[in-house]
């Protein structure tokens, strides 16, 4: 069956029925603000989907850089996926433990290294054992090694430079994943060091925006008015931002599913570019719509 956006989104329903199908890895891409005083990897030690194994986020980073859980290099990252028993042409699929979270930060970091066969289970392990699904505990047992050759994508990878330009010249739109409070800089950020507001120019959906209650993603009805809302065209070339690159990687999903399959994610997001005496930055609302 051909890659769509749609392929990247799957329910439990039908997780549970390929759950053991071969060439398949379920991973926990589990992951908690540090503010939340979480562990998540002594929760997934706790209880997870049978099989699943842990994708740890910061530690599958650069970790040569000084920001938080940046993109790993191609060849750590295939060195990794050998030892966790993936290869190529496996199918990947991906939760998180809040229903749709960190996941898709996993979802997008595959895809930037040339993975497509990888999705995201709707509505994660909260949906999953709502449902009463079954679920295991401790270590999995341990895969046998894979070859895995990655072939990174760089289309879907933004750094400074590229936000520079674009606020200097245009020709894509950027669209910010955080809350209201903390783009237009009514809100602190969570994080030392780094001012309150946003990039010149860009537009705001909350990631909170574009998933239900239950953790899953929104129609796709739903998710075009809130991009057209937000002045966000999904046919046109978009990069998404955030805090650090995880919740920007929602809307990239959100996107995605809409048409949109090439939203890049800006890695450094505001962690980066709002540190103090970074670039320049705007406060208040997104700017008003140019007229049509």
């Amino acid at each position: 069956m051909p890659l769509t956006a749609q392929n990247w989104i799957v329910d439990t329903a039908w997780l549970a029925e390929h759950l053991h199908a071969p060439g398949l890895i379920v991973l926990d891409g589990s992951w908690h603000l540090p503010t939340a005083n979480r562990n998540p990897k002594t929760e997934y030690l706790a209880e997870h989907i049978p099989g699943a194994v842990f994708f740890d986020i910061d530690d599958l980073s650069d970790e040569k850089s000084p920001l938080p859980h940046m993109l790993p290099s191609s060849i750590k990252f295939s060195s990794r996926m050998k030892k966790m028993g993936i290869g190529d042409g496996m199918k990947v699929v991906v939760y998180d433990t809040h229903g749709l979270f960190s996941a898709a930060r996993v979802w997008w970091t595959f895809r930037a290294m040339g993975h497509d066969d990888v999705a995201v289970l709707d509505g994660g392990l909260k949906k999953w054992k709502a449902e009463d699904r079954p679920l295991e505990d401790g270590v999995p047992m341990k895969r046998f090694e894979r070859h895995y050759t990655p072939r990174q994508n760089t289309g879907l990878i933004r750094d400074m430079a590229d936000i520079k330009e674009i606020v200097a010249h245009g020709g894509t739109q950027l669209v910010d994943a955080r809350s209201a409070g903390r783009f237009e800089g009514r809100e602190p950020e969570p994080r030392p060091g780094v001012r309150s507001g946003h990039i010149p120019g860009s537009r705001n959906v909350p990631s909170t925006a574009v998933l239900n209650p239950d953790g899953t993603i929104k129609s796709r009805d739903e998710l075009m008015a809130i991009f057209a809302q937000a002045g966000i065209d999904p046919h046109a070339p978009v990069v998404t931002t955030c805090g650090s690159g995880v919740t920007a990687s929602i809307l990239s999903l959100a996107l995605a599913f809409v048409g949109q399959t090439n939203a890049a994610v800006y890695d450094g997001s505001w962690t980066e570019w709002g540190a103090d005496g970074g670039p320049p930055i705007e406060t208040g609302p997104a700017r008003p719509l140019a007229p049509a």
